[in-house]
């Protein structure tokens, strides 16, 4: 854990979901504030991002938030943050949240967190970066997400070294042990996705 100071996490700006996802969310900002380390973000107050980041606040934790101008109105940007980035474009939120942060955690949520999973996981894929990604199951949520990935692999669209690239856990108190066991993949060119 010590290789690691901060840590994004991807998921939903929803609130109208199952309470078992509300949970999660708030039982990984506490975590990540209890270990000390630093919770990056997309910067909203609102739906699971939001109670993830009151929960790692509450307990005294740093928390990072960057968010794009035009979803300012939209996913109402958190005031009460340690830092707060307000940048010009969905990408440029995804960059710096991927510079501000040493490993990734994906946690339930919609579009948009999918979204910014298969951009940082195909970064990851080209060598842009080398930083743990841990996905999340709680409940099965992203059974059909991990059917999907095996289905790409499978009919050749990436190779089997791919499957590396991410931990899967089934609970939230499994993340720091995943992110400590993540191995870094040797991808070598004989192992392109093509």
């Amino acid at each position: 854990m010590s290789e690691y100071q901060t840590i994004c996490v991807f998921t939903g700006s929803s609130i109208n979901v199952p309470d078992i996802y509300k949970e999660a969310a708030v039982e990984t900002g506490k975590m990540i504030a209890a270990a000390g380390k630093t919770l990056v973000y997309g910067g909203g107050r609102v739906g699971l991002m939001g109670l993830c980041a009151d929960a790692a606040l509450a307990d005294g934790g740093k928390v990072i938030g960057v968010i794009p101008q035009h979803l300012q109105q939209w996913e109402v940007e958190h005031t009460s943050l340690t830092e707060l980035h307000i940048v010009d474009s969905m990408h440029n939120r995804k960059r710096m949240m991927v510079e501000r942060s040493d490993a990734f955690v994906v946690l339930p949520g919609g579009f948009g967190t999918l979204d910014e999973t298969f951009e940082t996981l195909t970064w990851k894929q080209v060598h842009l970066h080398d930083k743990p990604m841990v996905i999340v199951n709680i409940n099965g949520y992203w059974d059909g997400l991990i059917a999907l990935i095996r289905n790409i692999i499978q009919t050749g669209f990436a190779h089997a070294t791919h499957s590396n690239l991410f931990k899967v856990v089934e609970r939230v108190d499994q993340i720091f042990t995943a992110l400590d066991e993540a191995d870094d993949p040797v991808i070598g060119p004989q192992f392109k996705w093509m």
